[in-house]
């Protein structure tokens, strides 16, 4: 069994930033960072369908300490998958990725102030004195897709985005993408550049927000200001921008329709009906917002080269969808982007002192530790913003944590639980059907803080860097 201080679970966008932070502010540490896949990169090595995007601007996807030069602010899977892979390389990182190990289990002693890990194929692998999970909350093993009756009739090809072939020919053919998230929207268009058409079939529609692929201020900025100085400023500026619209939408919800209705009216110059296509029943973010870079779906929508259609299925055919109106869809491939499934701590069991952890009986302390869990942190994203502003901070504060633990001879910290006024909230407060499928199934949140997620990166720069770490709720020892 192999012995290190830390070991890092997940070699993705958050994994690799995590391995950076930690050698970067504890050069003494040993880690090791454990993937279970074949590759690094996480989501952005995996899906591999055409179009594959970000949905965030890359100044704010992008890691704190390593500036994004590319012009291209909503960036393309490929560019982003080089850019993670690039980060490891230039900071030695890869040296310490062991490959093909998928993490099943953990076990704590707080006897010995250790974890003890388990790996497919072999148990008692590794040894951790901290345990940082970067594993994200989704299944990689398969995507979500409803029970469709009369799919075993169909006769055309049926594909999930997570499984995409890499020989699948969909030029010249008539394409039917399922679904209305952001997977969707980013299908549709592409797909749209090669099939015959491509129908986006909804069972209901999504907010969507209209923004150019190429930031120009930040153009602006590259040229005027070194290239770190330009980069901090633009993610400032896109924080800054995107807390408010959020904010906005949440506290003036009817004003906020108003508006993102007129903005869509205005992308598709009355080519294709606002109403039912584009108007959601629910608040604007009750669920994630869509991001379309240079109209690219309304352009494809206005073209002809695309269609929408708003209605429920009712059954597959032997050449398509009959729908819930009575009306039919010929289609050769059926895309099936349904939705993700959640997946918690990527499917790891845990035990604590030979007790097995109950997910959903213990609640999340800052975000980044659990209740009654000792020396384990995780890295999750923001749902209202980019993903790794808050594992960027999360991992800053794992340094400190730890930093703080060595100079004061601490061997375990754990989060207790101990003020009963605290009332338990569901960890995620999205309406989205991969939410809501799976997220009794997590941890909760508490009423306030520090049990408390506040989806604000601003708030949490100040409390994660600066706030007491013996603050009575950690107990460290």
């Amino acid at each position: 069994m192999e012995s290190f201080d830390v070991v890092i679970v997940g070699a993705g966008l958050s994994g690799i930033g995590a391995a950076h932070h930690l050698q970067s502010s504890l050069p003494g540490k040993s880690y090791v960072v454990l993937e279970g896949r074949e590759a690094m990169g996480g989501t952005w090595d995996l899906f591999r369908y055409p179009g594959i995007r970000s949905d965030s601007d890359m100044y704010t996807l992008g890691y704190s300490f390593k500036p994004w030069t590319d012009p291209k602010a909503i960036a393309d899977g490929p560019s982003i998958l080089a850019y993670i892979r690039e980060t490891a390389r230039e900071a030695g990182i890869d040296r310490h990725i062991r490959y093909s190990q998928r993490v099943t289990g953990a076990r704590w002693s707080s006897d010995r102030a250790r974890w003890t890990v388990d790996v497919a194929g072999k148990k008692n692998a590794y040894e951790a004195k901290f345990l940082f999970v970067c594993a994200g909350y989704y299944d990689y093993e398969e995507g979500y897709t409803p029970d469709f009756p009369g799919r075993d009739r169909y006769r055309g090809i049926v594909v999930h985005p997570q499984k995409w072939p890499e020989d699948l020919d969909y030029a010249g053919k008539r394409v039917v993408v399922i679904g209305s998230g952001a997977t969707a929207v980013t299908l549709v268009p592409a797909l749209a550049k090669r099939a015959a058409h491509v129908t986006m079939l909804q069972r209901s529609p999504t907010y969507i927000i209209r923004a150019p692929s190429q930031d120009p201020i930040a153009d602006a900025l590259r040229k005027r200001l070194p290239a770190r100085a330009a980069y901090a400023a633009t993610r400032w500026k896109n924080v800054a921008l995107t807390t408010a619209i959020y904010q906005f939408c949440r506290r003036f919800p009817e004003r906020a329709k108003r508006i993102l209705r007129k903005q869509t009216q205005a992308a598709l110059r009355g080519k294709v009906d606002v109403d039912p296509h584009f108007a959601p029943t629910y608040d604007p973010w009750d669920q994630r917002m869509c991001l379309v870079p240079d109209d690219d779906l309304f352009v494809a929508l206005r073209d002809g080269r695309a269609s929408v259609v708003t209605d429920r299925i009712d059954a597959f055919t032997e050449t398509g969808l009959r729908l819930a109106s009575g009306a039919t869809l010929d289609a050769d491939v059926v895309v099936t982007a349904t939705g993700l499934k959640l997946k918690f701590l990527g499917g790891m069991e845990l035990e604590v002192d030979g007790k097995r952890f109950e997910p959903s009986r213990a609640l999340t302390y800052k975000g980044i530790m659990f209740s009654d869990v000792p020396n384990l942190a995780i890295a999750i994203g923001y749902t209202n913003a980019s993903w790794t502003l808050k594992c960027d901070l999360t991992s800053e504060y794992v340094c400190r944590l730890l930093r703080y633990m060595d100079e004061h001879g601490y061997a375990q910290c754990c989060p207790r639980r101990n003020d009963p006024s605290v009332r338990e909230l569901p960890l995620i407060d999205f309406s989205s059907g991969y939410i809501q499928r799976s997220i009794e199934a997590f941890p909760r949140q508490g009423s306030k803080a520090p049990w408390r997620l506040y989806q604000n990166y601003a708030l949490d720069r100040a409390t994660l860097r600066r706030a007491r770490l013996a603050d009575g709720v950690l107990e460290l020892r």
